[in-house]
C-alpha cells in the first residue's frame, strides 16, 4: 500500500532566518474507477484503502446497495484503478460514466444526486434514537487524537463511523467526500450495519455530504466544522440530526434536536 505521506524539500522563512529543512506532505494521486468494464470517474484521492474508496463511491452515490450486487472489485493498471463488475447489472446511463475528474476539494461535487432528486430519497426512519451531548464531543475529540496524518502535514481531512460506544471505522484522505466513501466502503467489506450509526466529518458539512448520509439512512451527521443553508434544509427534510461546531464542549444542532440529550 502507498505511503499517504512523503517527505520533500522546503525553504523556510522564521523571523528573518532562512533555511532548507525536510517536510512532510500528503500525497495526491488520480484514481480511476471502472464500472462494468467503463470508466466511471477520476478521483483525486490519497492513495489508501482504494478499493473501499471505490465501493463506498457506487455506495453512497446510489449505485449499489450491498455488496451482493457486487461480482469482483479489484485494483488494476498497477494500482491506479479499481475495477468492479456488478451482477447482471450494465454500467450506469451516459452522464454517470462520463470520466470526470472530481477534485480533491470535490470540485463538482461527488454526490451522484442533485439535490433536487435528494428530496425523493426516503426520510430517515423516526425510531427513537438519541444521544447524549457529552457522548457527542467524546466522539468528535476521538476523530481529532486519531487524526495523525493530519498533524504531521496539515493538509488531510478526516471521518468516522460510530455508533453511540466509540468509533468503528476512522480514515484520513485528502478530500472530506473521499474520507466518507472510504469509511461507506469499509462498512460495506466488514459487513457492518449502518443501522443507529453516526458520521463524523473534520471538514464542512456541505449538500453533498449530506446526501451520502441520506442514502446511507444514517440519522446523525456531526462536524467540527460549519453546515451550509442547503445541507440544512435536506436534512430536515430527510429527517437527519445535523450538528456543527462540535469543540470543547459546545454544537449547534441545526435540524431534528431531539435526538440529542442533554
Amino acid at each position: 500500500m502507498p505511503e499517504p505521506f512523503a517527505r520533500k524539500k522546503v525553504t523556510v522563512i522564521r523571523e528573518g532566518t532562512r533555511r532548507v529543512s525536510d517536510d512532510t506532505v500528503v500525497v495526491e494521486a488520480p484514481l480511476e474507477i471502472y464500472l462494468n468494464r467503463q470508466k466511471l470517474v477520476t478521483l483525486l484521492c490519497t492513495p489508501e484503502k482504494r478499493e473501499s474508496l471505490a465501493l463506498g463511491f457506487l455506495r453512497s452515490g446510489g449505485l449499489i446497495r450491498s455488496l451482493d450486487e457486487v461480482e469482483k472489485v479489484c485494483l488494476a493498471r498497477e494500482g491506479e484503478a479499481v475495477e468492479i463488475e456488478l451482477k447482471g447489472r450494465d454500467a450506469p446511463a451516459e452522464p454517470l460514466r462520463s470520466g470526470r475528474i472530481i477534485t480533491s476539494g470535490g470540485i463538482g461535487g461527488t454526490a451522484l444526486l442533485n439535490s433536487r432528486e435528494a428530496r425523493h430519497l426516503p426520510p430517515v426512519p423516526a425510531d427513537g434514537f438519541t444521544i447524549n451531548a457529552a457522548v457527542i464531543s467524546a466522539l468528535m475529540r476521538d476523530l481529532q487524537e486519531r487524526a495523525l496524518i493530519f498533524r504531521a502535514t496539515g493538509g488531510m481531512h478526516s471521518a468516522a463511523l460510530a455508533d453511540r460506544e466509540g468509533l468503528i471505522i476512522f480514515y484520513e484522505d485528502i478530500g472530506r467526500h473521499n474520507a466518507v466513501d472510504k469509511i461507506v466502503g469499509e462498512s460495506l467489506l466488514r459487513g457492518i450495519s449502518l443501522k443507529e450509526k453516526i458520521l463524523l466529518c473534520s471538514g464542512r458539512l456541505g449538500s453533498e455530504i449530506l446526501l451520502k448520509a441520506a442514502q446511507l439512512q444514517l440519522p446523525l451527521l456531526i462536524s467540527r466544522a460549519a453546515p451550509t443553508t442547503l445541507s440544512i434544509e435536506l436534512a430536515e427534510a430527510l429527517n437527519i440530526t445535523l450538528i456543527g461546531f462540535v469543540r470543547e464542549g459546545r454544537m449547534n444542532i441545526y435540524s431534528h434536536p431531539h435526538r440529542v440529550r442533554e
